[in-house]
């Protein structure tokens, strides 16, 4: 059965997380919407544990191979990862173009509202507001959805989609929507309500835009004219509120010892490797661009201060001016403005871990980062 997501992911929600994982019984049930999976994510994406870690606890308890599908999966978030070293800002630029000529800038009210007729994107972006999460299967339908049956852009609705995720990560949200639009590998990711009923069985979409034929639909994804389904009655689902700070206080800042050292906590590093004193820091250049919800902001800043003497809320020039005579250590990001601020203050940056190997030269495709990685022994 599928453990509940907890409103606040923390280091010790990780661990019995990681200790639960039967991998068989994840890779049998992982694509259904009630399946086995780990619903790790967010505490991978905010550094309360990590991959090579989860690997170690799931091999104390069976062993694995680069055949097993739980590594497989790991694998793609270290694929986007490895994308995202060698592209940076470009993720958002797409090598092959969209199947339609024309897609819209802005979110439909009914999408946003959760009433746009078909069940399952309604229940799901309905989930996604109460939690801030959603299984992999349900972002690809909403995806697919907003992309190829209203005509929106990939890039819109990445966005809206990272804001509200407490998981959200760049690499993987943003290369997710381009492999389900069919602009990273030219194919587009189309799905119907036999697809819904096979892995949400107690989600009805008969009667939708979506029941119809993979044909049908990959006509309609080729239109530049959105579809709709039969309209509804429905109470409308308010969007949560997003918010480029955080809607808590950050603590007062306090003065260090410079000859001290101490490590910089950002939000993508919420587990330290050692009890060194520690700073916090939240760049409000990154979050001006990429708003979070009150929900992720509530997890980011109980874990930062319940760790750091203080949590310092600025600019990138506001903070490296408070922290300019601080001896820093900090684990190494590729989030925008966070990793220039990081290699501006800090004296040492460690590497961010990883299981996998990660190619010199940029692979294009899954299949071909896999196979090169795996010409080097399984993890241990």
């Amino acid at each position: 059965m599928t453990r509940a997501m907890s409103l606040v992911p923390t280091r010790a929600d990780a661990l019995t997380r990681a200790n639960n994982i039967d991998a068989k019984r994840y890779a049998r049930t992982r694509n259904y919407l009630n399946g086995d999976v780990t619903r790790l994510s967010p505490h991978i994406t905010h550094g309360l544990t990590h991959i090579p870690e989860l690997l170690q606890n799931i091999q104390a308890r069976s062993e694995l191979t680069w055949d097993d599908k739980i590594a497989f999966e790991f694998g793609w978030r270290e694929y986007f990862q490895h994308v995202w070293d060698r592209l940076g800002v470009d993720i958002w630029r797409q090598p092959h173009h969209p199947p339609a000529s024309a897609y819209a800038d802005v979110l439909p009210d009914d999408i946003r509202g959760a009433t746009t007729g078909v069940a399952i994107i309604d229940q799901q972006i309905g989930e996604l507001y109460r939690t801030g999460y959603l299984h992999n299967h349900a972002r690809m339908w909403i995806a697919s959805y907003v992309v190829h049956i209203r005509k929106v852009s990939w890039q819109t609705g990445a966005r809206w989609m990272y804001g509200h995720l407490l998981d959200g990560d760049l690499a993987s949200n943003t290369l997710s929507w381009q492999w389900v639009a069919g602009t990273w590998t030219g194919k587009p990711y189309l799905f119907n309500a036999e697809n819904v009923a096979r892995y949400a069985p107690d989600v009805d979409c008969s009667g939708s835009v979506i029941d119809t034929s993979y044909e049908m639909l990959d006509v309609m994804a080729r239109s530049s004219t959105p579809a709709l389904s039969p309209q509804i009655m429905a109470d409308r689902t308010v969007e949560p509120d997003l918010f480029s700070a955080p809607p808590l206080p950050p603590t007062d800042v306090a003065q260090h010892d410079p000859a001290a050292a101490v490590w910089l906590m950002h939000p993508w590093s919420l587990h330290l490797p050692d009890d060194r004193a520690a700073v916090g820091i939240i760049n409000t250049d990154f979050h001006a661009a990429y708003p979070w919800s009150a929900k992720r902001w509530q997890c980011v800043m109980a874990a930062m201060q319940a760790r750091c003497a203080s949590v310092m809320v600025g600019s990138g020039d506001e903070l490296a001016a408070l922290l300019a005579r601080t001896k820093l250590t900090a684990i190494k990001t590729l989030n925008p403005h966070y990793d220039v601020l990081i290699r501006r203050v800090a004296a040492t940056v460690l590497p961010a871990p990883r299981a996998f190997g990660n190619p010199n030269m940029l692979k294009r495709s899954f299949t071909s980062f896999w196979n090169q990685v795996r010409r080097e022994p399984f993890p241990r």
